[in-house]
């Protein structure tokens, strides 16, 4: 028997495929807007310093039972760093470092912009006790490079930005540009994970500062929960999670615990860090594996477009607000905190429609070279 003839096809590059496109995983935004209040908490009630100078006395007095707790919310910061793993590898798979690139810098740049130019024009009002920082330097803080050049930051969170340059920057050069694949990932977080250790072994500052060992596990972490969330069955990614997590609970506990001591202004305990630090893995892997599927609500979106803005202004210009608040019009500790949490998340509306829902579709479109296309209606 002859077989009848093939038809004639163009043999394929053998290239990794790009994923279907994601569909949006709501829950992740609901989950990112848990982390932005966990760090306002923390900034508003959870630690002293210029805070407590709005507030009049230390937090520890106007949240005699609640501050305890509000100090944990800084380890919303290493939820953050899970996330942005997670959804870096998503968005970065099957992009070319152009099309990676322009969505970063569009998505980082527009709000980050504003809330320099906004914080700087408040700090520069006389009626604001608060030290704006020099003509120069905030002028720099406008480049995102502020921290390693030594000046002044206008906004006080924006380490954690630097600390953000910095996963994209490794992920796009052994990532993004060579082409993203399952094989190449799992080396990359090998690779990155032992580096890591060794800078810290080294003690070298130029390895510190490239290779981030205090954060690195938390990026680390969230790339692997989405090879989980691609297959969760993958006993690699399983790997990287796990061991991400346990590099990731040490440095917490090292950076954040100390011994109990009756003049400190909170006691952290090493089991609370843990805890939450977990809770952080837990909360991510949940999302990865299709547990919160059912989170599937509208407003989840649009709580998750709130949180870069609220994130950049809530601390700074929240100081002012408590301090008009509760000095000024001698409302109590409570009622000052949400009314603040509540004024800073108008605020982000307002920067999220009239910067953010313009500037990051103009921006990425330009960067990328498309700019005869119509705007995505989605931020990255």
């Amino acid at each position: 028997m002859i077989d009848a003839p093939a038809a004639e096809v163009t043999p394929a590059r053998p290239t990794t495929p790009a994923p279907p496109r994601p569909t949006r995983l709501r829950a992740l935004d609901g989950l990112r807007l848990v982390a932005a209040l966990m760090v306002a908490a923390y900034h508003y009630g959870g630690r002293d310093g210029e805070v407590a100078d709005a507030w009049g006395t230390s937090p520890s007095l106007q949240f005699p039972t609640l501050h305890g707790w509000f100090a944990y919310g800084c380890l919303g910061v290493q939820v953050f760093f899970v996330i942005s793993g997670f959804v870096i590898c998503m968005s970065g798979w099957g992009r070319t470092l152009t099309s990676f690139f322009a969505s970063r810098a569009a998505r980082l740049l527009p709000a980050y912009w504003a809330a320099v130019v906004l914080v700087t024009a408040v700090f520069a009002l006389p009626v604001v006790a608060y030290r704006a920082v020099s003509p120069s330097d905030a002028l720099l803080n406008l480049t995102m490079l502020q921290q390693p050049l030594g000046a002044d930051r206008v906004l006080g969170v924006c380490w954690t930005l630097w600390a953000e340059i910095r996963f994209y920057a490794l992920f796009a050069l052994c990532v993004v540009l060579p082409g993203a694949s399952r094989r190449r990932i799992i080396l990359f977080c090998a690779a990155w994970t032992l580096a890591a250790a060794l800078a810290q072994g080294a003690g070298e500052p130029l390895l510190d500062l490239v290779l981030m060992p205090e954060y690195a596990p938390f990026f680390i972490g969230g790339v692997g929960l989405y090879l989980v969330h691609r297959d969760r069955r993958d006993a690699y990614a399983w790997g990287i999670v796990g061991v991400s997590w346990l590099i990731g609970q040490h440095y917490a506990v090292a950076r954040l615990w100390h011994a109990p001591d009756v003049d400190a202004f909170s006691y952290r305990s090493s089991l609370g860090i843990v805890l939450v630090v977990t809770c952080g893995f837990l909360a991510v892997a949940a999302i990865a594996l299709g547990w919160l599927a059912r989170a599937d609500w509208r407003w989840l979106t649009v709580a998750g477009a709130l949180t870069y803005p609220f994130y950049l202004v809530h601390e700074h210009l929240g100081w002012v607000v408590i301090e008009a608040l509760h000095q000024g019009l001698g409302l109590p500790s409570s009622v000052t905190a949400l009314l603040t949490v509540a004024a800073m998340l108008l605020l982000a509306r307002l920067l999220n429609r009239y910067v953010e829902e313009w500037a990051t579709p103009l921006l990425r479109r330009t960067l990328s070279g498309r700019t005869s296309r119509r705007p995505r209606a989605a931020l990255n």
